[in-house]
C-alpha cells in the first residue's frame, strides 16, 4: 500500500486536542476523576460521527466506544484499537501550547517559554532517528500530552482512513478511548460486554517500531504507622513519633530496588507519597517486577523493614495494605502469539523494523489482557511523558496510522 499520497490528519489532530485539560486526579473517587475529561470525549464522538461512525458514543464515566464494520464476507474476529484521554497528575496539561520544530537537524530543543527546559540530544537518544522529521513539543510550562493523545489522534486519523477507503478489507473494528489510565483506573468501569471485541492493540507505546508484549506486575501498598505523641515539653523517653519512624523505614529501603537505580527487568519498590503527623503517618508505595513471585518478595521485603524498625517502638503498631494493580500482559498473549506476530508484521510493511519489547509501566493492556481482551502495546511515537520535555515526532505519529491500517487488513488476510 502506498500512503506517499496520503494528507495525514493525526498531527493536526493532536494539536488540538493537547489544548484540551485532561489531567486525571488520583485522590478523586469518581469515574472519571475528572469531569473535564470528557470535553476531549466530547470532541472525539463530534469527530467520529463526522467520519461516518453512527454508533459513537461517550458513557456516563467517560468512555468512548465506536464501530467501524466489517466489510469482507470473512469471518474475522474483532479487534479493538484503544488509547486513554488522560494525561498525567506529575506535570500540568493546562493551557498546554504545541511548537512544531520543522525539519529538526540535530541538537539541543530548547522550549521557548522556559529556557531550564531543554530537550538535549545526549539525553534522548531516539534524537538521532529523527534528523529531518517534524517534532512537536510544549512550550517548556506544561506536559505535551502525546502520552496518550498521540494514540488517540492515530486511531481518528486511522479510522478515517479506513472509512474514507473502503477498498481495504477487514473486519468489525471497535474503538475505546478510556479515562484514569494514568491513575491506574483506565478500564476500571470498560464494559467489555458491550466492547465485544476478540482482540485488541493500545496505541500507547513510545518508539517507532516498538512492540510491547511485556510489562510489569504492579501492586500498590499502603503502609499506616500509629505513633505515641506527648507534649514535646515532656517528650523525654515517652514520645514515639510516627513521622520519624516513617522516615526510618524509608531510609532502609534498598537503595538497589529504586525506580533511581535499576533498569530493563529490574524490579523496584517506590514511596510515591507520605501524609500524616505525630500520631500516623501513612506512606503510599508502588512495587513492580516481570514476575508475581518477585513482586510478593519485594513485598515481604517491606513489611519486614517495617517490622524491624517498630520493633524498637513498644508504643507503636503499623498495619500494611497491599492492593493488585495490574498483571504481566506476556502471560496472556504467549497463548495468543498471533496477536504480535500480526502486528510485527503490520509494522513490517511500513517499512520498519519491528522490536517487541518490555515496558516498565503498565498500560491499560495489562489489564485488559486479564479481562479477556490480548492485549499488547503499539508504538505512538511519545518520548520524555509525564514531564515538560515530552515530544513526539509527526512522521513516527504517521507510521503508527500506518501500522493500524495494515494490521487491520492482516488479520482479514489470515482470516
Amino acid at each position: 500500500m502506498n500512503f506517499f499520497n496520503y494528507n495525514f490528519t493525526a498531527a493536526e489532530r493532536f494539536m488540538r486536542y493537547v489544548q484540551i485539560d485532561t489531567q486525571s486526579d488520583p485522590n478523586s473517587p469518581t469515574c472519571p476523576s475528572t469531569e473535564k475529561q470528557k470535553n476531549l470525549g466530547k470532541v472525539l464522538v463530534e469527530e467520529l460521527k463526522a467520519i461516518g461512525i453512527k454508533d459513537a458514543e461517550m458513557d456516563e464515566h467517560g468512555y468512548v466506544y465506536a464501530t467501524i464494520e466489517s466489510n469482507t464476507s470473512k469471518n474475522v474476529p474483532v479487534l479493538c484499537f484503544c488509547s486513554h484521554m488522560d494525561t498525567s497528575p506529575d506535570c500540568s496539561g493546562l493551557n498546554v501550547k504545541p511548537i512544531v520544530h520543522k525539519n529538526y537537524q540535530g541538537g539541543d530543543l530548547v522550549l521557548p517559554n522556559d529556557n531550564s527546559q531543554v530537550i538535549r540530544f545526549s539525553e534522548h537518544n531516539d534524537l538521532k532517528h529523527q534528523i529531518g522529521n517534524d517534532i512537536i513539543t510544549a512550550d517548556g510550562t506544561t506536559l505535551l500530552g502525546a502520552d496518550n493523545k498521540a494514540g488517540v489522534a492515530e486511531i481518528m486519523d486511522a479510522t478515517l482512513f479506513l472509512m474514507n477507503h473502503r477498498e481495504i478489507k477487514h473486519g468489525k473494528i471497535r474503538i475505546l478511548f478510556t479515562p484514569d489510565e494514568e491513575i491506574g483506573r483506565g478500564v476500571d468501569k470498560a464494559d467489555m460486554k458491550k466492547l465485544g471485541a476478540d482482540f485488541g492493540y493500545t496505541m500507547d507505546g513510545e518508539t517507532l517500531g516498538h512492540i510491547e508484549n511485556e510489562t510489569f506486575s504492579a501492586d500498590g501498598a499502603s503502609l499506616i504507622i500509629k505513633g505515641f505523641p506527648t507534649h514535646p515539653g515532656f517528650a523525654k523517653n515517652k514520645m514515639q513519633h510516627a513521622i520519624k519512624i516513617a522516615a526510618e523505614i524509608i531510609n532502609q529501603l534498598p537503595k538497589n530496588k529504586s525506580p533511581e537505580t535499576t533498569e530493563k527487568k529490574e524490579p523496584f519498590i517506590h514511596p510515591t507519597s507520605i501524609n500524616g503527623g505525630l500520631d500516623s503517618v501513612e506512606i503510599k508505595f508502588i512495587i513492580r517486577a516481570f514476575d508475581a513471585k518477585t513482586l510478593i518478595a519485594l513485598e515481604d521485603e517491606l513489611k519486614n523493614i517495617a517490622a524491624s524498625v517498630l520493633a524498637n517502638y513498644n508504643k507503636c503498631s503499623f498495619k500494611m495494605k497491599v492492593t493488585e494493580q495490574y498483571r504481566n500482559m506476556k502471560d496472556v498473549l504467549d497463548a495468543n502469539p498471533q496477536v504480535c506476530e500480526y502486528a510485527a508484521e503490520a509494522v513490517k510493511r511500513t517499512g520498519v523494523t519491528p522490536v517487541l519489547s518490555s515496558i516498565r509501566g503498565g498500560t491499560d493492556g495489562s489489564r485488559l489482557s486479564f479481562m479477556g481482551l490480548p492485549c499488547p502495546n503499539i508504538f505512538a511515537g511519545e518520548h520524555a511523558f509525564h514531564s515538560k520535555q515530552e515530544w513526539v515526532s509527526i512522521q513516527d505519529m504517521n507510521k503508527a496510522v500506518e501500522t493500524i491500517i495494515h494490521l487491520v487488513q492482516i488479520w482479514e488476510e489470515s482470516a
